[in-house]
């Protein structure tokens, strides 16, 4: 299942929990049906940053090649654990840092990381196939649903693979074939749908009887003449 968004508020609420005793990490998220691990790395951040670490700044992080070389070593050289380095630095997920980890150890270059706004805001970048849809989000959903690293590798926007990740957990691959374009005839569509076009259809009927009416008046009256 894809991960829901949840507000700041809401996830300093189920840190409190945890730190007022409450209940366990793993019975806290049981109950709020969110990864154990999350909640781990959420009690991680506030108890370095405070609340200020879970709201979203103006703008996305940048992350330089510097910066990255730094988190991986220190994880590397076992001087923390991947939670702890990506909570001391305020990454946005572990699963950044983990990719970033993935990159060097298989000698891939790192880059500095200067988000776009494009990758949000974009309705669509390229054209895909279905088999391409299903790779990426496969790809997304390997990495934690990391909808933004995986708009940049594969140059498509973030709200693309938001939809199509969506659609996969709710209908599986044969939600990912492109159907602009194709009308769904009157058993592929729902309730309301057919009654809209049952609608549209008598009112059709009606139109063209009346026609057909106003039609044989004239002949009538032509004959008539």
């Amino acid at each position: 299942m894809a991960k829901l968004k949840h507000s700041p508020e809401w996830m300093i609420d189920r840190v409190k929990e945890y730190l007022d005793e409450k209940d366990s990490c793993r019975g806290i998220a049981r109950q709020n049906n969110i990864p154990h691990k999350d909640l781990r790395f959420w009690v991680l951040k506030y108890q370095i940053h405070g609340a200020s670490a879970f709201y979203v700044k103006k703008g996305n992080t940048s992350y330089s090649v510097d910066f990255k070389i730094k988190c991986i070593k220190e994880v590397l050289a076992g001087k923390a654990s991947i939670f702890e380095t990506a909570a001391k630095y305020n990454i946005s997920s572990v699963s950044v840092l983990r990719l970033w980890i993935k990159k060097y150890n298989a000698n891939i270059e790192l880059k500095d990381y200067n988000p776009k706004r494009e990758v949000y805001m974009a309705s669509a970048r390229r054209k895909t196939t279905k088999d391409e849809r299903l790779e990426i989000v496969q790809y997304c959903i390997e990495h934690e649903n990391d909808y933004k690293n995986t708009a940049v590798k594969f140059d498509v926007s973030y709200n693309q693979i938001y939809t199509w990740v969506k659609k996969y957990n709710m209908r599986g691959e044969d939600a990912l074939v492109d159907r602009r374009g194709h009308h769904k005839s009157d058993e592929e569509v729902d309730e309301a749908e057919r009654l809209r076009r049952e609608n549209l259809r008598l009112k059709q009927q009606l139109k063209e009887k009346d026609m057909t009416v106003e039609l044989l008046k004239k002949v009538t009256e032509f004959e008539r003449m």
